[in-house]
């Protein structure tokens, strides 16, 4: 009988751990950890997740400071603002939202942030460490997958997995991260030959692409465990994921429900990445 993989109950463990941290650190005299979060422009998803993660670090005791710039705002603006939170004392960890205006060089916003800041977990020199197996800043939605597996005392060694979807975000650094702990991972995407094939012979699938219900009943195994990090809205404007879940549910042991899944631990590993830059200040 299929289980499902509760995101939201993790996450909230999760952050209860990271809230005790929190208070430990403070109780010992030292000052909270801080997250400095910056939106640019009015993306109506990008408001709700900034002000999704500042609501979180109240409720963890995180110091937080919100950056709402304009849209016009020019990239030596932005970079400039960079710079100046790179260097202040009180923070320890910098959130640039995405994406960012078409005239603004998301690379090079990305790469102006400190790697000892940069929660996301997003700067070639933390996605350096992760290649090599080195402690830096991990992707908040790879992590969060991990951890979900962790959790639920999934053994990866020499397990199957497919990724559909090779994004630098999620697909790139989660293939490492599994491969780190000894899966065999195959990397799939738009240009893929025979993509059913590869899923159906897989242990674990994860889909990471932006397209409703993508991954259907046929491209499973029986006993198989999907991971869907998929958000797309249907015609009826319901939230859902890249995997026909009612069909695909039938086959597997675990599964992610959309909502409800991934997208509550995104927000938690952000959390731990916080106050893990904070532990290494003291």
């Amino acid at each position: 009988m299929t289980k499902i993989i509760d995101g939201k109950k993790i996450s909230a463990n999760i952050k209860e751990e990271i809230k005790l941290e929190v208070e430990r650190i403070t109780e010992g005299g030292q000052r909270a950890p801080g997250l400095a979060v910056v939106i640019v422009g009015e993306n109506p998803a990008s408001k709700v997740y900034v002000n999704s993660k500042v609501k979180t670090c109240g409720a963890l005791g995180i110091y937080s400071e919100k950056y709402n710039l304009d849209s016009e705002i020019t990239e030596s603006e932005l970079l400039k603002l960079i710079e100046e939170l790179n260097d202040k004392e009180e923070i320890d960890g910098i959130l640039v939202q995405l994406p960012l205006p078409k005239h603004i060089d998301e690379d090079k916003i990305i790469e102006a942030i400190k790697p000892n800041k940069d929660v996301d977990g997003f700067h070639p020199i933390n996605l350096g460490k992760l290649v090599i197996g080195k402690n830096g800043f991990k992707s908040c939605t790879p992590y969060g997958i991990m951890e979900l597996l962790k959790r639920y005392e999934l053994d990866l060694n020499g397990k199957d997995v497919v990724i559909v979807g090779r994004s630098n975000i999620v697909g790139k650094p989660l293939s490492i991260m599994l491969t780190n702990k000894n899966a065999t991972v195959t990397l799939c995407h738009s240009r893929t030959k025979n993509l059913a094939e590869k899923t159906l012979n897989a242990d674990i699938v994860i889909v990471a692409i932006g397209r409703e219900k993508f991954l259907t009943e046929d491209m499973v195994k029986e006993g198989s465990i999907v991971i869907d990090v998929g958000i797309n809205r249907n015609k009826l404007g319901k939230l859902c994921g890249d995997v026909d879940f009612e069909n695909v549910s039938k086959k597997t042991s675990l599964i992610t429900p959309v909502p409800g899944g991934v997208g509550p631990m995104t927000i938690a590993m952000l959390m731990k990445n916080t106050v893990k830059s904070r532990v290494e200040k003291i």
